[in-house]
This record gives C-alpha cells, structure tokens and sequence, in this order.
C-alpha cells in the first residue's frame, strides 16, 4: 500500500505546476515517512469488499493520508505537542523549520481535496458521491471534527477531563478520519445507505479502540517498534484511558469495542473473511 500510494501522490502533483521545490520536499519527506498506513488502507478495503475498483478509490486514499500526515505535522511544532521525531525520523520542522513545517502542513490539506475530485474527473466516480465525500471531509477534519477533537484535547487536564470528554476527544481527534475513511471507500463502490450507516457504526467503535490501543503503546509499548519515545503522554500529563481506567480496564474496553465494531460488519452481510475485519483483528493486536 506504501508505494501504491507514493505512486499515486506522484500522479496526483503535476509536473507542469510550478511548484517550489523546497514545499514539495517538505511535504513529501513526511507523506512518504512510513507509519501503517491505516486510513488509506481502510477506503482501499471499503471499496474492495463492497465490489468496488481499487485504482477509482486510490485519489481518495491518498487525499486522507494527505490530510492526517498535514495533522501529525502541525501536531508536532513547538506550539503543540513539540516532538523531535515521528514514525523513527526527525519530525518535520526539526528539517525544514517551522515556517516550512507549516506550510508543508497547509499544501497537504488543500491538496487533498484536489486529490478527492480526481477520483470522478479520472475514474468516473459519481459527481454525486464525489460532491459527498468532499462534504464529509470538510466535516470530520474541520472543526466539527478532527480539528475541534484536538483543541478539546489540548484544554484537557488532569484531574478535570472525565471519561465523557476523554471520549469526545478520542472519537473526533482519531476517530472521524477513521469513519471518513470507510464511508469514502464505501461512496466510491456505490454503497446504500445501510452499508454506509454499518461502515459509521463500525468505524465509531474501531476509532475508539484505535486510540485506547495508542494510549496503551504509550505506556508498554517498544520504542523501537513505535518511532517515538514512549512515555510521552505521560511527561506531557496528557489524559488518556490508562490514565482514567488503569492499564487493564483499557484493554478490556478496547477488546469490547473491537468485538462491536466486528459485530456490526456481520449483521450487516459483510463478509466474515471481508478485509475490514481483518484489519480489526490486526489492530486489535499490534504492537506499534
């Protein structure tokens, strides 16, 4: 999937745009950093186990890892979680600076909804599903959602944000681009509105588990594994589930959500050996 989507950011910037070659370092020295991958690979398996084409799902799959890469970007400058290093490499504005990091950040995020469009002017995509697929990407990476969920989790305190508002964090921070994934995967492939509403339900509680997982990693997971230094919510005295509900109580609510969110594929007719579920059972299991 790594070089299916390099491949694809390439076709996706023009050569004939007059571009400054330093933006276009900065912005590609973080897309293409590595990590899971995992919201690109769910629009991919959206798509695919609802019978739709891979190559027509590809724009949009590089168009949300555009728009979280610009998020994990922004996230690690001085004026917020100031991180040094990202997926085992020096984070963005430790290369470029700042003022590049920034940008870099900015011309990922508005590129992205280039990408989007790309999926009807190149593979026939329904204007239609297009049109909405942009709506749902304003939405949960705006305010309502992925941007809103990161204030919410910068003015968390400890000893003040309780499980409620943990959980408003976790589920709009993460959580949104996650659902945004699976339901662009699914508008590609031409999906009904109950095979839609099955892929929000399943991505709510996978979303969750996700972060709980991350929360988690941060406490006992392998640095060498993760890119990071562990530890970091807790020198930041970030609130997290570990925090709230200790270390085993997070992994069962994280077990208990995972088993929802299988759940909810199977009633829906999803195949019980379709990708999302496998996906979720990976998820549930790693260890970076």
């Amino acid at each position: 999937m790594a070089r299916t989507l390099d491949e694809a950011w390439s076709r996706l910037l023009p050569e004939t745009w007059q571009v400054p070659q330093t933006l276009v370092e900065a912005m590609t020295y973080s897309l293409q950093a590595g990590g899971k991958r995992l919201r690109p690979l769910l629009v991919v398996a959206a798509c695919e186990d609802l019978g739709g084409s891979r190559e027509a799902a590809l724009p949009v799959a590089a168009a949300v890892e555009m728009v979280h890469t610009y998020s994990l970007i922004h996230d690690d400058l001085p004026a917020m979680d100031n991180d040094d290093y990202r997926r085992g490499r020096l984070t963005n504005h430790k290369v470029f600076g700042e003022a590049m990091a920034i940008l870099a950040g900015d011309g990922l995020l508005t590129h992205a909804f280039y990408s989007v469009v790309q999926a009807a002017r190149r593979h026939g995509v329904p204007a239609e599903s297009v049109l909405s697929i942009v709506e749902d990407l304003s939405a949960m990476a705006g305010p309502r959602g992925m941007v809103g969920g990161q204030v919410a989790d910068m003015e968390g305190e400890q000893g003040e944000t309780d499980l409620e508002r943990l959980r408003y964090i976790h589920l709009h921070k993460t959580g949104d681009l996650i659902v945004f994934s699976l339901l662009a995967g699914g508008r590609v492939a031409g999906a009904d509105e109950e095979k839609l509403a099955a892929l929000r339900r399943f991505g709510t509680a996978l979303g969750l588990a996700f972060q709980i997982q991350d929360d988690i990693l941060d406490i006992v997971g392998d640095e060498s594994k993760l890119g990071k230094p562990v530890g970091s919510d807790i020198q930041q005295q970030k609130v997290t589930y570990p925090y709230l509900l200790g270390l085993e109580e997070s992994r069962r609510e994280a077990a208990r959500l995972t088993a929802e969110a299988r759940d909810t594929l199977l009633d829906a007719g999803f195949s019980a050996d379709c990708r999302l579920l496998g996906i979720a059972d990976y998820l549930m299991n790693r260890d970076h």
